[in-house]
């Protein structure tokens, strides 16, 4: 597992990656982005730390605006989890609204007027200042959705199971309130030790890039 592992990392970390802000038009409509943060390094090279596509059509830009740059949390996980971890670590009390899920109309017609909007729009702005500043991205071009996501959970699947793939001391992920943050080393809660890459998919991903 260790192998395939390192294998990814290569291949990943020698292709050209984007730093936020980027240039959609640089950016295929439909594929797979892998995510990397500063500090964190694995088989001599950057760290994966994220791992990410998307269900609808010629969706892809849109989905990575949706967690670099368009400050809603309840539109991306990713921004959530970044989030609810930089209040922990501050012991900050407003970490219990932030888990709060206002993804729906119910549920954000139910917390009307309890929110602190105020310190929402903070938090939104040091969440976007963090992900801006600590990450950057590859983008793997691939048009099918079924491929794009069986591809997306074995590459997830493939780092979360190895054994050699361990956050740093200073990783703001140790920090969430997530177990499956911490005990992964990536910012990720599904898709977790499933089934992994094969020699066949490895062939397949080198040909997407």
């Amino acid at each position: 597992m260790s192998k395939m592992c390192e294998k990814l990392h290569l291949l990943f970390s020698a292709r050209k990656s984007f730093q936020i802000p980027f240039n959609p038009s640089q950016i295929s409509n439909n594929g797979i982005y892998i995510v990397f943060e500063n500090g964190e390094q694995s088989h001599g090279t950057r760290r994966i730390v994220h791992v990410g596509t998307h269900t609808g059509n010629d969706q892809l830009r849109s989905r990575i605006r949706q967690h670099f740059l368009q400050e809603n949390k309840d539109r991306s996980i990713f921004r959530k989890t970044i989030g609810s971890a930089l209040l922990k670590r501050r012991n900050h009390p407003f970490l219990e609204q932030w888990e709060l899920d206002l993804s729906t109309p119910k549920a954000r017609e139910e917390q009307k007027g309890k929110l602190d909007i105020q310190q929402q729009v903070l938090v939104e702005k040091m969440v976007s200042e963090y992900m801006q500043k600590n990450f950057e991205f590859i983008v793997l071009e691939v048009e099918d959705k079924i491929a794009r996501l069986d591809l997306e959970s074995k590459i997830i699947s493939t780092v979360s199971r190895c054994d050699e793939c361990k956050p740093s001391a200073a990783w703001l992920g140790s920090s969430s309130p997530k177990e499956k943050i911490r005990e992964s080393g990536l910012w990720l809660l599904s898709d977790l030790y499933k089934e992994q890459l094969d020699k066949g998919d490895f062939e397949k991903l080198k040909g997407y890039l």
